[in-house]
């Protein structure tokens, strides 16, 4: 954007200037829809879209939505590069970064990744939890609402963009569904450390803001079944130390530079007739370009955002050696411990609403 004096520095012009902006491209596609839409209940790539429908007019065509939200996704993954190439899931067609839309802007705008802040909630906007609370099925058991929670903190935890996460998210915090809690007080705002109250529940927000999602917010809210206790709240934050642990167990997470992102992050299902609806496999090759751990040739990390267990074939890694990350092994998710790799067949089995981290030796 330029005006007769100056060019703004709007997330599009910041390519090259070495200045970060949070992408709402990464957010939009794990959340689903915009901070702005009428119906919340638009479902995303970390909410259930198109595998876990909600039942709302406003998810019609979901598997083609899905098929974009899954693009911003991957691209959120590898940086938001403008100059990143994968093939697009839906065609298969191989396209670049900038060529990727988003509401009528390119999707990636960045030259390198620490131009780029990952994020999927701030203080503005609802939380992540509410967010969820609002697109997830009403019925869905609050062990897997923990899990897509923490399934939406790994897309920005595993990035190669420096990752922000909002105060809370990985206690569940609540605002009771209040997207604009600026002047709402303690009463809506309250942090509660202990994991004894995430939020929810305590009311209607202000009308202000709020009142014309009142209708979607108050079965909500007046639902028991839907406010986590102090166990669902250590569950989640055992989850989300796991992400930070997983994030620094190897420097391939965070490349530092385009041209090493270019060179070893690919999708190698994305756009080919073996991917699985709702499902992302990110491999980091460090065997191309320079060696950047030398403890291992790489990484292959798979998010199933789906409802069910997947077995993903893995093109090219017949008889490769991969293991499932010891952070995750060894940790406090029973569930993510079922992983397993065949280097036979070249299929990785994850279970359902599960990130899993394989390491390659």
């Amino acid at each position: 954007m330029q005006d007769r004096q100056y060019q703004h520095a709007a997330a599009a012009q910041l390519g090259g200037t070495g200045i970060a902006s949070f992408s709402d491209r990464l957010r939009d596609g794990v959340r689903g829809g915009g901070p702005f839409d009428e119906d919340p209940r638009k479902q995303g790539f970390g909410s259930g879209e198109a595998t876990d429908p909600n039942g709302a007019a406003i998810n019609s065509g979901a598997t083609a939505s899905l098929a974009h939200d899954t693009d911003l996704v991957q691209l959120g993954l590898a940086g938001n590069l403008r100059s990143f190439s994968f093939k697009d899931t839906a065609s298969g067609v191989v396209v670049r970064g900038d060529k990727v839309d988003y509401n009528g802007s390119p999707a990636g705008y960045a030259d390198q990744p620490d131009e780029i802040i990952s994020y999927v909630d701030a203080h503005d906007n609802e939380t992540l939890w509410d967010s969820l609370t609002f697109k997830l099925p009403v019925a869905t058991s609050m062990a897997d609402r923990v899990r897509m929670n923490s399934l939406s903190l790994a897309t920005t935890a595993l990035s190669q963009t420096p990752s922000f996460w909002h105060a809370g998210a990985d206690l569940l915090r609540s605002k009771s569904l209040n997207r604009n809690s600026y002047d709402s007080g303690d009463w809506f705002n309250t942090l509660d450390w202990t994991g004894a109250d995430n939020g929810f529940g305590h009311g209607l927000p202000p009308l202000g803001d709020n009142g014309a999602k009142w209708p979607f917010m108050k079965p909500l809210l007046a639902n028991p079944a839907l406010k986590p206790s102090a166990t669902d709240v250590q569950s989640a934050t055992a989850q989300a130390q796991a992400l930070l642990e997983l994030r620094f167990s190897s420097p391939l997470f965070r490349l530092g530079s385009a041209d090493a992102i270019n060179t070893k992050v690919t999708f190698p299902v994305s756009g080919t007739t073996g991917a699985h609806q709702g499902v992302i496999v990110m491999r980091v090759d460090d065997t191309v370009g320079a060696d950047v751990d030398p403890a291992l040739k790489g990484l292959v990390v798979v998010f199933n955002g789906s409802t069910t267990a997947v077995d993903q074939g893995l093109p090219g890694m017949t008889g490769a050696n991969l293991a499932l990350s010891s952070v995750q092994s060894a940790g406090a998710d029973p569930v993510v411990k079922t992983s397993l790799w065949d280097s036979s067949t070249s299929t990785l089995s994850v279970p359902a609403r599960t990130v899993a981290v394989f390491v390659q030796r």
